[in-house]
């Protein structure tokens, strides 16, 4: 299949093409979708296009070198695969293949405590480094068996979300009737069930799979794996603060990473609170519609604690070139979501690497005219930015 694949699908845009006409409305729109009107998720993609090159000709570049390290970890390109909740939703291995296709290309996944696979089949998927993304869904005891199974298993770092007090408003769930869906009520479930019908190799898997999994990371004591259901309230109630980041340094010895910072005073907050990395991250324009695009507030972060901690950032990331932008504006690698989740609703495993050759192709062909030879030597001189943007 990934042959196939490579003749037919030429973009991240190819992939979701695909994944729309795989996907009921009420996943694919789950995945495409952003909170509110959506501006940050438009914003997201068209701050990429406001940032363009500086290219230095008459180079010829020999051998291009793509590999950086994040956390001390070695990646084949400045990308890893962010955490995407409900994946087993999109295709019946979803965490499982994602990280699989993640360390046979090199490079990094970052499981999400929304998941539907248990997470130590998740980490021996993957031969490349697995980090485990956390809500307090459940609340501290709940988490911290997670964290003492994701120890044993072998992840390398924690990812702390820090931008969920509540769920964005997400319309098209609302319209699509994700809430009835889920819910335990068969008689809200029919005005939407000809939107499964329509799309029989989706329902196929799904029903094979064993229908809406329970989040096999999230055990209750005396109750077993949370249903999927009841995530959206107990998220309401799982608001992450900088106190809960000193009790998790007590838990969890490993590396840690706030994700979801947005202003500098944050990000030198999560550092004096001992992440040794923050994500520059608006949740994908899923949660407060109206922010800035994640990557306009790249070089406020990298101003701020670029020099302490390593700076990563995520959002609106479709092509190659988008990566290399993010990286000339001080990040150290990127996090793409979207951009694999499409290729694994598309396709599964396959169509995961297929977005991950996709734009480590993207990144090489992009470095080789702007005559740069690694990802290591890129800067902002290789890019020119808006007078607006007030990069210093």
């Amino acid at each position: 299949m990934s042959a196939n694949l490579s003749s037919r699908v030429i973009n991240i845009a190819d992939l979701r093409e695909m994944a729309r006409r795989r996907l009921p409305p009420v996943v694919f729109d789950y995945l495409d979708g952003g909170a509110d009107g959506e501006l940050t998720l438009r914003g997201n993609c068209r701050a990429f296009e406001e940032v363009t090159f500086r290219p230095r000709q008459a180079i010829a570049v020999g051998e291009c070198s793509l590999k950086t390290s994040v956390l001390n970890f070695n990646l084949a390109f400045p990308a890893m695969l962010a955490p995407v909740g409900y994946s087993r939703m999109m295709h019946p291995r979803g965490e499982v293949a994602a990280a699989g296709a993640a360390g046979a290309a090199g490079t990094g996944y970052i499981l999400s405590t929304i998941s539907g696979h248990r997470l130590e089949d998740v980490r021996a998927a993957s031969t490349g480094p697995v980090w485990y993304q956390l809500y307090l869904v459940g609340g501290r005891e709940v988490a911290e068996a997670a964290l003492d199974r994701a120890k044993m298993a072998g992840f390398s770092a924690l990812v702390v979300t820090i931008d969920t007090p509540v769920a964005g408003m997400r319309e098209r769930d609302s319209r699509n009737g994700m809430k009835q869906l889920l819910g335990s009520s068969a008689l809200a479930k029919i005005p939407y069930l000809h939107h499964f019908l329509a799309h029989p190799s989706w329902l196929a898997g799904f029903l094979l799979d064993g229908g809406v999994p329970p989040l096999a990371n999230i055990v209750v004591p005396n109750k077993g794996p949370m249903p999927l259901m009841d995530v959206g309230a107990a998220l309401a109630k799982a608001v992450v603060t900088w106190e809960d980041l000193r009790w998790l340094r007590e838990s969890w010895k490993g590396p840690i990473v706030v994700k979801g910072v947005m202003i500098g005073d944050d990000a030198r907050r999560a550092v004096d609170e001992g992440a040794v990395a923050v994500v520059v991250s608006n949740h994908g324009g899923r949660q407060l519609d109206g922010v800035a695009p994640s990557l306009r507030a790249l070089p406020e972060i990298v101003a701020a604690v670029g020099s302490q901690a390593e700076v990563l950032m995520d959002g609106g990331i479709r092509r190659g070139g988008d990566i290399v932008k993010a990286v000339c504006l001080g990040a150290r690698a990127v996090l793409i979501g979207r951009a694999y989740a499409y290729g694994l609703a598309a396709a599964g495993q396959p169509g995961v690497t297929r977005a991950l050759e996709i734009l480590r192709d993207d990144v090489e062909r992009t470095l080789r005219l702007l005559g740069c030879p690694s990802v290591s030597a890129l800067n902002p001189s290789y890019i020119e930015v808006p007078r607006n943007w007030n990069v210093s």
